[in-house]
């Protein structure tokens, strides 16, 4: 019996993953691997919605790539590859582009949020669409399931009701996917916000898994916690502590309670210096040594890269193939 599908991938907008990503998905895709067919992709077409530096997108591209191996998925039980070098994920977009409603596509709260801040005007097309290339991009490899978060939660719907409308209008050729709702071990905050979730936006507040380990220890020391003196798990109201006390449950995998004791009688500086030490010993380390040794070989990288292409492309072509006989551009 063959394993269920699922595909998921991640943009390349920034220089380093976070660990925010390790604990809220990255960990998950791993472990998935054993039980599913996975297919993992490196969305560059997604990047450019945006203004960007065609150098910086090349060596983020790379970037992200190389730490997606780092951080466990392997290439032998995997479909990894760089979205662009799929040239079926923008065909596809094209004909489902072509099934969907104007008014469908302008209700996307992603792209509301997105123009608002850069206003409507300079906002491009692409950045508009990009559900519909985020569709195809499932659609393509007949995902059975798509780890979401509730900001995609939306975009998923969208995806389905493609599905749905296409295969209704053209005979049976998309499988509808269903929402993998990813199960965090721990939510992961900001260091200087602790009541907005950690992201790249907020660098000083932001653990990039490829920081140098000095300045990891440095965020971790300057975290913003809480008045008191009490180290205790109490979200609303020590959201600071509560977030390191939940960084160190995610890699441990200690209840909250036995952390809780080891800080008895200990100050807030003891627990952000041990907690920012751990991160470093058992994520940051590890995953910067790999990641590194593997940008160090870039011609191997591209091979990979190469071979994921290779790979997605054999299941794509089926898909697109299919695709163009049902909508009368093949016989």
């Amino acid at each position: 019996m063959s394993k269920p599908s699922v595909l998921s991938g991640i943009q390349p907008t920034a220089d380093s993953f976070h660990i925010g990503n390790w604990f809220g998905a990255l960990r998950q895709w791993v472990q998935m691997q054993d039980s599913h067919e996975c297919f993992y992709s490196v969305v560059d077409l997604h990047a450019i919605t945006a203004e960007f530096d065609p150098i910086i997108l090349r060596k983020r591209t790379l970037a992200s790539f190389a730490q997606l191996l780092a951080v466990g998925i392997d290439p032998s039980k995997s479909t990894v590859f760089v979205q662009s070098q799929v040239p079926q994920h923008a065909q596809l977009a094209w004909v489902l582009s072509c099934i969907t409603g104007f008014g469908e596509a302008s209700r996307m709260t992603q792209f509301k949020d997105k123009s608002q801040k850069g206003g409507q005007e300079r906002s491009s097309v692409g950045l508009f669409t990009y559900p519909v290339l985020q569709a195809a991009d499932i659609l393509l490899y007949q995902a059975q399931s798509v780890p979401v978060g509730e900001d995609q939660r939306q975009h998923l719907e969208l995806t389905r009701d493609l599905a749905a409308r296409f295969n209704s209008q053209f005979g049976k050729t998309f499988v509808v996917p269903e929402p993998f709702i990813v199960k965090q071990s721990a939510k992961i905050l900001d260091l200087q916000d602790p009541a907005a979730k950690m992201s790249k936006s907020s660098p000083q507040g932001c653990i990039f898994l490829l920081d140098e380990p000095a300045v990891v220890l440095k965020k971790f020391k300057t975290a913003l916690t809480d008045s008191g003196k009490e180290i205790k798990y109490d979200p609303a109201n020590k959201p600071g502590i509560s977030n390191l006390l939940s960084i160190i449950h995610a890699i441990t995998g200690e209840e909250i309670s036995a952390i809780e004791s080891q800080f008895v009688n200990k100050g807030y500086g003891d627990l952000k210096v041990y907690t920012g030490e751990l991160v470093v010993d058992k994520v940051i380390n590890p995953f910067r040594e790999k990641t590194l040794s593997l940008l160090g070989d870039e011609s191997k990288l591209n091979e990979l890269m190469n071979q994921g292409a290779i790979k997605a492309e054999k299941v794509a072509a089926k898909t697109l193939e299919d695709v163009y006989i049902k909508v009368g551009f093949k016989n």
